[in-house]
Formats: structure tokens, C-alpha cells, sequence
């Protein structure tokens, strides 16, 4: 029999990434023979519709009341946990939702912090101790979990982010293409941390030893920081680019892409450049996407990227760096071979990444927590 999970998070038309991870799971789950509704965390009241069952309105007086008593009418219920998404201080009305519960609960980590702060801890341990199950995308992100919180190990899950199959069927020869002729490609929400100012300056350094690839920064304005301060670090952007005498080969895109339109300017770009400032992110989106589009990516050594380039997919560089950052592209762009060992190591691991491989293992964790709950109750009391 299929099992029927309830999903709390944003989804679109929220544009964030936990959003966007949400719409790409259900989708997954729904071939892998799941039932799935979403209770959609939003500001403003909108329109359900399918696979929404339910908004959750922030500061709705009796909201966590109503998306709990939804979430119980599945066979379990997958909670997407990142602070900023959820009403209250760090997102702490979720506890209100998982203690009405009585399904069993899967919690999916997007985020574990080495230094959380008092109530950061708080939350995610009353989240632990609430669930029968935890994600978390990486390895790295499940060594934080059991050394920060208070958690049996047997629990804890990893399961990769998920990715769409977006390789090329044709591998580019990177020899007989000077690096002019190249594209560099950063994406994603811009807002402060992305560290595009050390891209910038990287390429500056860099032009002065080889002719510069263009180098395009795609993405809309974080929706959240557009609120708070308009388009401040973009305009920033765009003057330092034009001072350091890089605007003819750097180009802002401020659209927001998803979808196939994305996954197509992924497959056009030659090199990806994660240049975050971030020494804490555990889980990307866009590195899981890069690596499932079989692209050399050059990154920070966040700890994602550790985890995920560290055989050979990529090069690893420290955070502000420009330096190193343009080292690591002149070998990418000018040293043959170098862009090719990286794309095939990347091509052999996307399996473990897709889609349908990660949707699998939710379902099959699912199921055997509804199993075991199952089995329980036909128990006998002592």
C-alpha cells in the first residue's frame, strides 16, 4: 500500500529555496507512488491548490490548531525545518504544530548550526525530541546534529538533496576553446554571503595573466532583503564591477528562473563558481545542481562542498579569497584536462543524487514508520 505523507514548509509561489526543494520533492514523491498534500507556510492568506491542502497564515489566531489537525490525517508528516520559514522567534511555532501530532514525524534538517544560539538550540532540540525520524543532507550535517543535541543515532537519516538529471549529452572540448569563449555561472536568492565581491575581485586578478571568461551572476534579489534594503548589494555589485574595469565580462540577471529554464542556463555555463561566504552551510541546492548537471565546479570550502568535491568534482578554495579563487579558475579554464577530470568525477555522482533515487528512500522511511506505528498499536498492553 502507498503512503500518504503531509508536508509542512513554504512552497511557490514563495520564492525561496526551501520553497523550491518542496515543490521538486512532492513532485518526486508523487512518481514514487506517494500520496502527498502540502501545508504551506505564508504570510498572506492565498488560494490552495493542489498539492497544497492547507495554508498556514502567520499570526493567524488558531493556526498551528488548524495545520496540525490537517497534518494528522496522513500517514506521517515530513516537517522542512529552516528558522526564517516559520512563524515566531527562530521559527518556534513549529513545535506548536508537531506537539498536536500524532502521526509520526520526519524532520527534514536544512540547516544545523556549529553555534546556535540559545533558543536556535532550543527549537531544534524540542524538534528532535518530537520526532520519530531526522534528516540531514549531508554528513557533516548529521555529525553536528549528534554532537550538539541530544540524539539516538539509529534516527538519523542522510539523504542527499536532490537534483534533477540535467547532464549534458554532449561533453564539451575544452581544448579547442580559449577561456574568452567561456562562461562562469553563480546562482541562486543574491543577497549578502553570496561573496560575489571576491568573485569580482578574483576575476580582476585573474584578467591580468589570461583573456576573462564571461562571468554571469543570476538570480533575483532575496525577496526578504529586497524588503529591508531594495537593491543595495546588487547596485554595490554592479559599480564595483564597473570600477575594477570588468563590465564588459561580467553580466547581472536579475530574473528569478526555476524549472527547465534554469536547468538549460545551468547546461549552457562551462564553469560553476560557488564564491559563499558561509563556513557553516551543510546543505546547497545549487551545488547538488551543479554536480547533477555534471559541471567542474569551483567553491568555497563550505562544508557541503567539502563533503561533495573533495574527490575530484571541483576545486576547493577558502572564503575571501580572490586570490585563490582566480588561481583555481585559470587551472579550470586553461590547464587541459583539468575542466574534464572534474565533470566526470561530477557525472558519477549524480545518480546517488536524483530525484527519483531520493524520493525512494523518503517514501521508503515513511512506510516503515507507519509500519512500526502499525504494528505497535496491534500489541497487546502489559
Amino acid at each position: 500500500m502507498g503512503v500518504s505523507l503531509g508536508i509542512v514548509s513554504t512552497y511557490p509561489s514563495t520564492q525561496c529555496g526551501i520553497a523550491t526543494f518542496c515543490e521538486s520533492l512532492v513532485m518526486a514523491l508523487a512518481r514514487a507512488g506517494a500520496q502527498v498534500g502540502v501545508v504551506r507556510v505564508v504570510d498572506e492568506p492565498d488560494r490552495p491548490r493542489a498539492p497544497v491542502v492547507h495554508d498556514w497564515v502567520a499570526g493567524e489566531q488558531g493556526a498551528t490548531q488548524r495545520a496540525a489537525a490537517v497534518l494528522d490525517g496522513f500517514d506521517a508528516v515530513l516537517v522542512q525545518h529552516e528558522y526564517g520559514i516559520f512563524p515566531g522567534a527562530d521559527g518556534e511555532e513549529v513545535l506548536d504544530v508537531v506537539a498536536r501530532l500524532h502521526v509520526p514525524v520526519i524532520t527534514v534538517l536544512h540547516t544545523v548550526l556549529t553555534q546556535p544560539t540559545p533558543n536556535q538550540h532550543r527549537v531544534l532540540a524540542g524538534l528532535v525530541a518530537r520526532s520519530a525520524a531526522l534528516v540531514t543532507m549531508t554528513e557533516t550535517a548529521r555529525d553536528r546534529l549528534l554532537a550538539g543535541w541530544v540524539v539516538d543515532p539509529t534516527r538519523v537519516t542522510v539523504i542527499p538533496h536532490g537534483a534533477v538529471d540535467n547532464r549534458s549529452h554532449v561533453v564539451g572540448a575544452w581544448t579547442a576553446v580559449p577561456p574568452e569563449r567561456r562562461t562562469v555561472l553563480t546562482w541562486g536568492l543574491l543577497s549578502e554571503g553570496k561573496g560575489i565581491e571576491w568573485a569580482l575581485l578574483g576575476l580582476a586578478e585573474l584578467g591580468e595573466r589570461i583573456a576573462l571568461p564571461t562571468y554571469v551572476v543570476l538570480g533575483q534579489t532575496h525577496p526578504r532583503v529586497l524588503e529591508r534594503e531594495g537593491e543595495a548589494y546588487r547596485d554595490r555589485l554592479v559599480r564595483m564591477s564597473r570600477d575594477l574595469g570588468l563590465g564588459d565580462t561580467v553580466r547581472f540577471d536579475g530574473r528569478y528562473l526555476a524549472g527547465p529554464v534554469l536547468r538549460r542556463a545551468v547546461r549552457a555555463c562551462d564553469v560553476v563558481l560557488l564564491p559563499y561566504d558561509s563556513r557553516d552551510q551543510v546543505t546547497s541546492g545549487v551545488l547538488t545542481e551543479a554536480v547533477a548537471a555534471g559541471k567542474p565546479v569551483v567553491s568555497t570550502a563550505f562544508p557541503h562542498a567539502v563533503e561533495l568535491l573533495s574527490g575530484g568534482a571541483g576545486a576547493l578554495v577558502p572564503q575571501r579569497d580572490p586570490s585563490a579563487i582566480a588561481a583555481a579558475l585559470e587551472r579550470v579554464l586553461t590547464i587541459d584536462g583539468v575542466a574534464e577530470r572534474m565533470a566526470a568525477v561530477a557525472r558519477g555522482l549524480t545518480r546517488e543524487l536524483l530525484w527519483p533515487t531520493v524520493a525512494e528512500r523518503y517514501v521508503a522511511l515513511a512506510a516503515g514508520l507507519r509500519d512500526a506505528r502499525g504494528a505497535a498499536a496491534l500489541r497487546p498492553a502489559v
